[in-house]
């Protein structure tokens, strides 16, 4: 049996936020980068159950966490100019 692979935006549906393509490319650019060496669920502008979900998402469920570690990737990256 093959993983599922979650897209992107059902990870941002299940935290909340706006799920639509300009959504999340406006989310990504208003709170990247995070700082190095910051774990993405203890960044500071997740609710606590927000945070509770991505940390339990990347340990518990291998397919969940490909997408969480996406969103980690982007989030630590610089914002495009």
């Amino acid at each position: 049996m093959e993983p599922s692979v979650h897209p992107f935006s059902e990870l941002f549906a299940q935290l909340g936020l706006a799920d639509d393509n300009d959504g999340i490319q406006r989310f990504i650019a208003t709170h990247s980068p995070l700082p190095d060496g910051m774990r993405l669920e203890d960044a500071p502008f997740w609710s606590p159950a927000q945070a509770q979900l991505l940390r339990e998402e990347r340990l518990d469920d291998a397919d969940w966490a490909m997408v969480v570690d996406r969103l980690n990737v982007a989030l630590h990256a610089m914002p495009e100019q």
